[in-house]
């Protein structure tokens, strides 16, 4: 009775159908109702290959992991070029590293990272994630070598600086590629492994955890090689190659960490979340902001804001520290940055922790609101807090574990869960572009206000964003942690063929290649004929042929 039932019209024309006969006897021979609704809803290619099963298994865990490895080399990458610009300056004066030159560069990863965002989050959907996230990586690499070789032309140092701003520029590109295909894969991965109770939790760890960590990484290469070179803080010319040796390593150091996941990339599989969802052809974006709009209102303008303050005050965090100081040297502001960037960790761990107990719009509240509190209390009492340097560090690192504990890790969790499998990375990408293009609109915004009325206003203009904040989260955002990805997929497919959507749904990766899936009214009645065979199943599954 059982296989006539499993063998029925009702069933999709899959390889379930392909079972072989040690496979029926197994159906047969077990009383466990368990049992056959997880093989039937297990991917039927992984039915159909035990090998490609297991395979699978283990491709879950290690792209969490991947995803968290190659996201602190973004991190790193971030940070950079906090520590690079005073370096700059000192090594090559401010004539050739003017203000000018030194925002060029900075932006130049800024833009980069907006076209990987959106160009290689469009690919992550169209081609497939394993693709999209190795030709981030690679890129992330290539960028940060010729970084590393940029060199002067003829004794011009412009041209230097030339060389290192398209390489920083290819650098962004990659990674700016890897936040929606490690995001995306990530969330995905996380779902399947560990369920939605633990995806939001897993999600920041492996992602704004490690980003966090970027920073504090990155000070610390910085002050170790910085001391290996024995750097006296003058400038003769030894101290002065004792500099270039600095930041060649230091942006060399930046090319060795994509390195570390390339083979674990090279190994993974494309999710069962994105072979069941995905859509290659025909790809219906004005029925996506018709039915998602509100959502991508709420995913871009909360990344903007987040971005224009935390990136801004990180970009500038040297300068700022550097003037709080009495006698500010490269050492001595790099210290006060790795204390800014450790004190600022614990709000990403907690963020992660809390997640699961307040939900994503409410701990964007409580970040938002961090800002707030923390930028008007910072900004009022400057004149008395820059008198007391380590008050100070402390004060401003609360903000910016503000940041990380609300905005920071809500941002991507809301851009990768809030939409179905066949645009993640596509939404993810565009969320966190519009992010970026506030990082930059504060990057210019900042600067001139730190010139011309005291860098005091930074702080109050960023409780300004805080109550932006915490406007756009009441009223864009939903909970993510509440939400099956599952059910949203199917919710999206119905949602196409009501709308008259003609298209392709899903694609079968197998150990020999990917062939297309069903078309979506087919997909559709499909998943109407599964609430059916599930209650089927559960009614006769004491029986066997």
């Amino acid at each position: 009775m059982l296989k006539r039932l499993l063998s029925s019209t009702l069933l999709p024309p899959f390889p379930l159908l392909q079972l072989h006969s040690s496979q029926w006897s197994l159906l047969n021979t077990t009383r466990s109702t368990s049992l056959v609704a997880t093989l039937y809803h297990d991917d039927t290619t992984a039915i159909a290959n035990p090998k490609l099963a297991h395979k699978a298994k283990w491709s879950d865990l290690f792209t969490v992991l991947a995803a968290g490895a190659a996201l602190i080399s973004d991190g790193y990458q971030n940070n950079l070029m906090t520590l690079l610009n005073p370096l700059f300056a000192t090594r090559y004066g401010k004539v050739e590293y003017s203000s000018a030159v030194s925002t060029r560069v900075s932006n130049s990863l800024l833009v980069g990272a907006i076209l990987g965002q959106v160009s290689i989050g469009v690919v992550c959907d169209r081609v497939g994630r394993k693709s999209a996230i190795i030709a981030a990586t690679l890129l992330l690499f290539l960028g940060a070598v010729f970084a590393t070789a940029a060199t002067a032309v003829n004794g011009d140092v412009s041209a230097l600086f030339w060389w290192f701003t398209i390489a920083r520029g290819a650098t962004g590109v990659g990674l700016g590629g890897e936040y929606p295909t490690s995001s995306a894969s990530a969330s995905e991965a996380s779902n399947e492994r560990y369920g939605r109770e633990k995806r939001s939790t897993i999600f920041i760890l492996c992602t704004n955890v490690v980003l966090s960590m970027g920073g504090p990484l990155a000070v610390s290469c910085f002050l170790i090689v910085l001391s290996a070179t024995s750097y006296g803080n003058t400038s003769s010319p030894l101290d002065l190659k004792r500099l270039d040796i600095t930041w060649r390593v230091c942006a060399g150091i930046g090319a060795v960490l994509p390195l570390s996941v390339i083979y674990f990339r090279l190994k993974m599989l494309n999710s069962k979340l994105y072979r069941q969802g995905a859509i290659k052809h025909n790809v219906p974006y004005f029925l996506f902001l018709k039915r998602y709009w509100r959502r991508m209102i709420g995913t871009t303008m909360v990344w903007f804001l987040y971005d224009f303050v935390a990136f801004s005050n990180g970009a500038f965090s040297g300068s700022i520290i550097a003037s709080v100081l009495k006698n500010p040297t490269l050492k001595r502001t790099a210290e006060y940055q790795l204390l800014l960037g450790a004190l600022a960790l614990p709000g990403a761990f907690i963020g992660a922790w809390l997640v699961k107990l307040i939900g994503t719009k409410w701990q964007l509240v409580t970040g938002f609101t961090g800002y707030i509190v923390l930028g008007l209390i910072i900004g009022l009492a400057w004149d008395k807090i820059i008198d007391i340097p380590v008050l100070f560090v402390i004060l401003y690192a609360l903000l910016t574990s503000s940041g990380n504990l609300g905005p920071g890790s809500i941002c991507g969790l809301i851009a990768s869960d809030s939409y179905p499998s066949a645009l993640r990375g596509s939404a993810y990408g565009l969320s966190a572009a519009i992010g970026k293009v506030g990082a930059a609109v504060g990057t210019e915004v900042f600067t001139p206000i730190q010139n011309g009325i005291g860098k005091k206003y930074t702080f109050i203009v960023a409780a300004g964003v805080g109550v932006l904040g915490v406007l756009l989260a009441l009223f864009t955002v939903v909970d993510t942690t509440k939400l099956n990805l599952e059910e949203e997929d199917r919710k999206w497919e119905a949602y196409l063929v009501e709308h008259g959507w003609k298209g392709v749904v899903g694609c079968d990766e197998t150990a020999f290649g990917v062939k297309e899936g069903l078309k979506a009214e087919h997909r559709v009645e499909e998943q109407q004929d599964d609430g059916l065979r599930q209650r089927s199943v559960k009614d006769g599954g004491s029986d066997s042929e």
